[in-house]
């Protein structure tokens, strides 16, 4: 028990039911998925959620049920009752992390920005912060500001409405017309998923990966596990999560990539936390291979050939190329790579103003 993190639960609960129901087809806010997600991070000893409680009467059991102090913040005559709600939130989260120093992650559940100086100030103190929030209703300046950020409508175990029910909302905004306009609303939301393909690139998470693992490789001495992979992914982006990408777990993700030749897996310090490092051979020397035959090819005999554009001719002869798999932060990086293993040579030309590369020996 002693090894587990104890975690201090803040809610603004305004914002977080008010997001649910706007942005999330009506639905009604349930604390069970991020109760679950935060037993998964360590113990709740802590849980207070903040409103003016008249509004939110429906809710008073179901947070009551699950052990949530309700911090009553009245609506007063020339008072803003947001704004008091959103600062005794934030002076009892400070005092809270200088009371109880056992205390060493503090989730603060909210999207509003307001909240980014306390995220801040908590970390100051050596605090670990968990963001939570409804997406859309989430400011872009709060998640990178956490340790890590999870959105409440990605979690497990929340369904969100069909996609009617949000279409309806936007149909009533215009006045009433005739049928066929209702229906364009209908199908603008359509595109939606697509905005959400990234997410679950797998390419561009493979290349995340190599690349992080190499800085850590080129950054410390002993050797990277999965645990510190995965803390360091958090730190770069804070909503970062494996289930997004279809993976039930961090060992399963690292698996993948593993078969994919992305990385290499070896037996860690503990079970269950392996190491993990780029393959030293295979991908690597074939990619340098690839790069000396098209830099012969382009430049015949005695020429050279101009690092500019060079990449769009390796991806002709291999469309999937990509030097951040192989763990470079840019293409020149991978080419001086390339250029000390002796595969090409690289020069830069002032009367060019570009790096030029020739196999020929110096």
């Amino acid at each position: 028990m002693d090894q587990e993190d104890r975690i201090a639960l803040f809610l603004d609960y305004e914002n977080l039911a008010l997001g649910a129901r706007e942005h999330l087809g009506g639905m009604a806010f349930d604390l069970r998925p991020i109760a679950d997600a935060l037993a998964e991070r360590g113990r709740v000893v802590v849980r207070r959620a903040y409103a003016d409680w008249s509004y939110f009467d429906e809710d008073r059991r179901m947070l009551t049920r699950s052990h949530v102090e309700l911090i009553e913040m009245p609506q007063r005559m020339g008072a803003s009752r947001k704004n008091a709600a959103d600062i005794k939130m934030a002076v009892d989260a400070v005092e809270l992390a200088f009371e109880r120093e056992y205390i060493s992650t503090f989730v603060i559940c909210t999207g509003d920005s307001d909240f980014t100086p306390l995220v801040q100030k908590l970390r100051e103190l050596n605090k670990r912060v968990i963001g939570v929030g409804v997406e859309k209703s989430t400011s872009a300046l709060l998640p990178p500001a956490c340790d890590e950020f999870l959105y409440y409508d990605r979690l497990e175990g929340i369904e969100t409405p069909p996609a009617r029910g949000r279409r309806t909302r936007p149909a009533r905004v215009p006045s009433p017309e005739p049928l066929p306009v209702e229906q364009e609303p209908e199908q603008e939301p359509e595109p939606q998923p697509t905005g959400e393909e990234p997410v679950h690139d797998v390419d561009a998470l493979a290349g995340l990966v190599a690349q992080t693992v190499a800085g850590l490789q080129g950054s410390s001495s002993g050797a990277v596990t999965a645990s510190t992979l995965k803390r360091t992914l958090l730190r770069k982006d804070p909503t970062f999560s494996e289930s997004n990408y279809g993976f039930r777990t961090f060992g399963e993700l690292l698996r993948h990539l593993a078969e994919r030749n992305v990385v290499e897996l070896a037996e860690g310090p503990a079970k269950g936390d392996p190491e993990v490092s780029l393959p030293e051979h295979g991908d690597r020397e074939v990619a340098f291979g690839l790069l000396r035959a098209v830099v012969a090819d382009l430049a015949g005999n005695d020429s050279t050939v101009a690092l500019s554009g060079l990449k769009n001719q390796l991806r002709r002869v291999r469309p999937d190329f990509s030097e951040k798999k192989l763990g470079y932060r840019s293409f020149l990086q991978f080419c001086k790579a390339a250029a000390t293993s002796g595969a090409v040579r690289l020069q830069w030309s002032p009367e060019a103003d570009d790096y030029l590369l020739t196999t020929q020996a110096s």
